[in-house]
Protein backbone atom coordinates (compact mmCIF):
# COMPACT_ATOMS: atom_id res chain seq x y z
CA UNK A 1 0.00 0.00 0.00
CA UNK A 2 1.25 3.46 -0.86
CA UNK A 3 1.56 5.81 2.16
CA UNK A 4 -1.28 8.31 2.50
CA UNK A 5 1.15 11.19 3.16
CA UNK A 6 2.93 10.65 -0.15
CA UNK A 7 -0.35 10.37 -2.04
CA UNK A 8 -1.53 13.63 -0.46
CA UNK A 9 1.76 15.28 -1.48
CA UNK A 10 1.33 14.09 -5.09
CA UNK A 11 -2.17 15.56 -5.14
CA UNK A 12 -1.00 18.82 -3.57
CA UNK A 13 1.78 19.24 -6.14
CA UNK A 14 -0.62 18.47 -8.99
CA UNK A 15 -3.07 21.15 -7.81
CA UNK A 16 -0.29 23.66 -7.25
CA UNK A 17 1.11 22.93 -10.71
CA UNK A 18 -2.26 23.73 -12.29
CA UNK A 19 -2.87 26.87 -10.25
CA UNK A 20 0.46 28.63 -9.85
CA UNK A 21 3.24 26.44 -11.19
CA UNK A 22 6.02 24.54 -9.47
CA UNK A 23 9.59 25.41 -8.63
CA UNK A 24 12.35 23.27 -10.10
CA UNK A 25 12.77 21.38 -6.79
CA UNK A 26 9.04 20.68 -6.62
CA UNK A 27 9.04 19.38 -10.21
CA UNK A 28 11.83 16.95 -9.31
CA UNK A 29 9.99 15.86 -6.16
CA UNK A 30 6.76 15.39 -8.12
CA UNK A 31 8.51 13.25 -10.73
CA UNK A 32 10.13 11.03 -8.07
CA UNK A 33 6.85 10.60 -6.19
CA UNK A 34 4.98 9.70 -9.37
CA UNK A 35 7.63 7.17 -10.36
CA UNK A 36 7.50 5.61 -6.89
CA UNK A 37 3.69 5.48 -7.04
CA UNK A 38 3.68 3.83 -10.46
CA UNK A 39 6.30 1.29 -9.41
CA UNK A 40 4.20 0.38 -6.39
CA UNK A 41 1.03 0.17 -8.50
CA UNK A 42 2.67 -2.08 -11.09
CA UNK A 43 4.06 -4.41 -8.43
CA UNK A 44 0.67 -4.74 -6.74
CA UNK A 45 -1.08 -5.29 -10.06
CA UNK A 46 1.46 -7.93 -11.07
CA UNK A 47 0.92 -9.76 -7.78
CA UNK A 48 -2.83 -9.71 -8.37
CA UNK A 49 -2.40 -11.16 -11.84
CA UNK A 50 -0.09 -13.88 -10.56
CA UNK A 51 -2.72 -14.93 -8.02
CA UNK A 52 -5.44 -15.39 -10.64
CA UNK A 53 -6.29 -19.02 -11.10
CA UNK A 54 -8.19 -20.13 -14.18
CA UNK A 55 -10.75 -22.86 -13.68
CA UNK A 56 -12.02 -24.76 -16.67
Amino acid sequence: MFPKEKLNRINFLAKKSKNEGLSQEEKIEQKKLREEYLKNFRNNFRKQLENIELVD
